[in-house]
């Protein structure tokens, strides 16, 4: 069977002025048009292609890479609107269609959003959809476990923080007041899973949880201990955006840092700051 949206290695059947025909195992036959057709291309070996709908609704396989597959998602920018919705550049000549019943809210050209592909049961076409909430699934405790390194997409900016895809299956959540500095729709990071809540919601940490966190900000502490001739001017009264652009962690974690490496004796607290031992 041809698979829409997908990569998949295809014999060359025979040869037609439009192009190549190609044919799966089962003898069904899609159409590689002329252009991609290159000088090793020979009747009777494979070829790897991903097929796709044209706007005739004609299936066509193209020797070119798409930036993602049913079911994957990518950070895509809007490069056309009209009356059906938005349409994104996706590394293929056709550009793929955000109808408007896929979009949070209406999407403007030179935006760039995360985009998750899917095959349209109403059009059998390939679409993409901006609602995330609708495709990513819903997290038990056995499929994660708390502080496991997760990998993240960050997808959109909330009141609370930023949503992000956790290893491209869940939905997380990390906070604003524990954000280092700005995050960026698209950008992909680490990040720790924390406890988790009773509506099985995910919040999400940028710094490793428990101990091992705490360990390695009091290094980071120490490596700017360094630079800074042995002391800085900062106490559990500073001011948390202060203490967040200067060491990229909140106060809490700030306060436990601190607290671990005064345990340690590596360093002294003072009143207006503390001093390496």
């Amino acid at each position: 069977m041809i698979k829409i949206g997908e990569y998949q290695a295809l014999y060359i059947r025979r040869e037609m002025p439009q192009g190549f025909y190609l044919m799966d195992d089962e003898e069904n036959e899609v159409l590689l048009p002329r252009k991609y057709i290159t000088e090793e291309m020979e009747i009777n070996t494979k070829v790897d292609v991903f097929v796709y709908v044209d706007s005739e609704g004609r299936d066509v396989a193209t020797t070119e890479e798409p930036y993602l597959t049913v079911g994957e998602f990518a950070c895509l920018e809007v490069v056309h609107t009209n009356e059906y919705g938005a349409f994104c550049d996706w590394g293929i000549v056709k550009h793929l269609l955000i109808p408007f019943r896929n979009q949070v809210h209406d999407l403007f050209v030179g935006q760039e959003i995360i985009v998750y592909l899917m095959l349209d049961e109403i059009t059998d076409r390939l679409v993409g959809t901006a609602k995330l909430k609708n495709v990513l699934k819903q997290v038990a405790e056995e499929d994660l476990k708390v502080g496991q390194e997760v990998d993240l997409i960050v997808y959109l900016k909330t009141d609370l923080g930023y949503s992000v895809i956790i290893n491209r299956t869940y939905q997380g959540l990390v906070y604003t007041n524990e954000i280092p500095k700005s995050l960026n729709i698209g950008q992909e990071l680490k990040g720790y899973i924390k406890p988790f809540r009773s509506d099985k919601k995910i919040d999400i940490s940028l710094q490793p949880i428990g101990v091992d966190g705490i360990q390695s900000n009091a290094q980071k502490i120490m490596d700017l201990l360094e630079e800074n001739d042995g002391f800085m001017q900062f106490t559990d009264k500073s001011d948390p955006e202060e203490i967040r652009r200067t060491f990229g962690i909140s106060k809490k974690l700030f306060k436990k840092s601190i607290g671990a490496l005064y345990k340690e004796k590596k360093i002294v607290l003072k009143e207006n700051g503390f001093q390496k031992v």
